[in-house]
């Protein structure tokens, strides 16, 4: 276990000398504590795979969480974001480019008072002399994976999964007694 803990904090880590990535970037500000522009060439990568070995095809066929794995420096860098305006995540625009070399371009949220950098919010992605492609596909990826969730309001308010786990744990994730509690108390 301590040699997997090991491995992890070695992949994270930020080199001694942050490097700058912004040159040539022209990612859009999102306003961000620490955002910093960032374009860099890196490999496409599946974090449970560079972590544990455990390295399903295609990168889990988008059931694992992707990263960067930087060229310039060998740091795995975290993407959490991609270009749409909510906090949507980045594995459905990143999976075509598994195991890819490409350029990315976006925000580096880097804050040396924080344990771990490098988490990465990627704008576009191109392969070679390729043309960009705007990171934006979750929401028209999500709404064909969910049919039947139509309405009105943001599709987290109508996804099935996150409708169940509301269900299964309350809106607070610590059951529907405490809920129930935290509702009259806050707001009746």
């Amino acid at each position: 276990m301590k040699r997997l803990i090991s491995a992890a904090l070695a992949l994270l880590a930020t080199p001694l000398a942050a490097q700058d990535f912004s040159e040539g970037s022209e990612a859009k500000t999102w306003n961000l504590y620490a955002e910093q522009p960032a374009l860099f060439d890196a490999k496409v990568v599946d974090v449970m795979c560079e972590i544990t070995g455990d390295c399903p095809a295609n990168c889990g066929d988008g059931d694992r969480q992707l990263g960067l794995l930087r060229a310039a420096d060998g740091v795995m860098t975290m993407v959490l974001k991609n270009n749409q305006p909510a906090f949507t995540g980045a594995v459905v625009d990143l999976l075509p480019y598994c195991g890819q070399d490409v350029t990315v371009d976006g925000l580096m949220i880097n804050d040396e008072d924080f344990p771990i950098n490098n988490i990465y919010l990627v704008q576009r992605v191109k392969v070679g002399d390729g043309d960009w492609v705007k990171a934006s596909e979750f929401t028209k990826v999500w709404a064909k994976n969910n049919p039947d969730a139509g309405g009105k309001g943001p599709w987290f308010r109508r996804d099935p999964r996150v409708l169940g786990e509301i269900e299964k744990h309350g809106y607070l994730g610590l059951g529907q007694e405490i809920d129930k509690a935290f509702i009259e108390y806050y707001f009746e």
